[in-house]
């Protein structure tokens, strides 16, 4: 039996890169989903509505945890070939887009009923009411919820251990199992986890007291 030392810290840290690759992952797809989302939801079309509508209440009322292992291991049912990159990847897009979705609607919905009702008054088409009214000022409201949504999705991306996807956490728990040390072992990955999600959540309350100050002037 080894001992923890720096080269079990090396590997541990290492695996960091492939938690940032997941997370980037799941935001960039999340957030390209979770617009579409956002739109749907509030657009004047009601098919659209009710299935963006759907999509949410569906992975937002199921664990993050059982949506992985629906698809990674009901992929081979269906014939599907998968690899733990591909299910961690879809899972966590679906269900980030799911979030992202909603409090994206939240900001669309909050950008002030006379600036919309002044492109209407202009015969503005939906496309470009969004694109030149609606969009750019959710876009400022948005910004402090999205970027504290980003620290759960980083959190989020440790479940992917369970289907041998090595990240912060699949490493620790193989450093574990070879030194017997949990105690040493999950504190350094605690640690790590903090390094990474700390200076995200004092750059979301940054932005959100900035936001406040901006509209108490």
């Amino acid at each position: 039996m080894r001992t923890f030392g720096f080269p079990e810290f090396l590997f541990i840290l290492e695996a960091a890169k492939w938690t940032l690759a997941l997370s980037a992952i799941a935001f960039i797809g999340g957030a390209i989903l979770g617009l579409i989302v956002a739109l749907a939801r509030t657009s004047e079309n009601r098919t659209a509505q009710l299935l963006s509508t759907g999509f949410i209440q569906i992975f937002q009322g199921t664990p993050l945890l059982l949506q992985l292992f629906l698809i990674f291991f009901g992929a081979p049912v269906i014939g599907l070939d998968i690899n733990p990159w591909i299910a961690a990847g879809l899972a966590l897009i679906l269900n980030s887009a799911a979030f992202l979705g909603e409090i994206w609607r939240g900001c669309i919905q909050a950008v002030p009923r006379g600036q919309i009702e002044a492109a209407h008054a202009l015969n503005l088409s939906y496309l470009n009411r969004m694109r030149d009214v609606v969009l750019p000022q959710a876009f400022k409201i948005a910004l402090p919820p999205t970027v504290g949504y980003v620290v759960q999705i980083i959190k989020g991306t440790s479940l992917a251990a369970i289907i041998g996807f090595t990240e912060i956490t699949r490493a620790g728990q193989i450093i574990n199992n070879a030194t017997f040390q949990p105690l040493q072992v999950f504190t350094t990955v605690a640690a790590i986890y903090f390094v990474v999600c700390w200076p995200l959540s004092l750059l979301a309350s940054h932005m959100e007291r900035k936001r406040a100050r901006a509209l108490a002037r």
